[in-house]
């Protein structure tokens, strides 16, 4: 295990800032991308394969007329999301084993600072990195719902395959969820290095532009009704 308080990543120079928004966009990429793997497994895969999703909300209606959660939220997009995070985050730390910066930015490996001793190091190096990858994929996900829940209250829903525009709404809620389970359950590694909490909150700050970004990718790709 690599000392976390060996690890810097300073930040005195623009081009350094710069590096620690990169690396920390790197490092929370697979949370950010579980929304990816909500729509592959909870409706491109069904949809081209004529399965059905089921929904998390079973097609219950709150007090105020709306539907709790929607068709959009599915138990399979739920999952498949989390477990899309792990094994992008599996991937990182085969790519990046052992890079510990700051000449290795923006490119560290997430698990750099965890071993045995870890909640989270069940069974090894391998499974560590996998359940740190889908444990903030499913908190993307719990923040995913949590916005779309809150949309509904006011009147913003799905009509058919087209989702309403609440750019608020559909981005900060996961990632505050994202940084918050960070925060909670893995606040002695590496992704939440003190010096790498400005940059942190830039990104959240810069999210609505990014999930856009992706939005609008997922939506040329074919993956998205919209591109929003």
């Amino acid at each position: 295990m690599t000392d976390v308080s060996a690890i810097s990543f300073p930040s005195s120079g623009g081009v350094e800032f710069a590096l620690n928004i990169l690396t920390v966009l790197i490092v929370y990429g697979p949370a950010y991308l579980a929304n990816t793997g909500a729509m592959l497994c909870g409706k491109w895969v069904p949809d081209k394969l004529g399965l059905e999703n089921h929904k998390i909300d079973g097609g219950r209606v709150h007090t105020d007329g709306n539907r709790m959660l929607g068709d959009g939220k599915s138990w399979e997009g739920l999952f498949g999301g989390a477990f899309f995070s792990g094994i992008l985050v599996v991937i990182a730390h085969w790519l990046w084993a052992g890079n510990t910066g700051p000449s290795d930015r923006p490119f560290i490996d997430p698990i750099l600072t965890a071993d045995s001793t870890d909640w989270f190091w069940i069974g090894g190096e391998w499974s560590a990195a996998f359940i740190l990858g889908f444990t903030l994929g499913f908190a993307c996900m719990l923040g995913d719902m949590a916005g779309s829940f809150v949309k509904r209250r006011q009147g913003l829903k799905r009509e058919g395959e087209v989702s309403s525009k609440a750019p608020l709404l559909d981005t900060l809620p996961f990632a505050i969820f994202i940084f918050l389970a960070a925060a909670i359950l893995f606040n002695d590694q590496v992704i939440m290095h003190s010096h790498l909490a400005p940059s942190i909150i830039t990104i959240i700050i810069l999210t609505p532009i990014i999930h856009r970004s992706f939005n609008i990718l997922g939506y040329r790709l074919g993956l998205k009704s919209v591109p929003y």
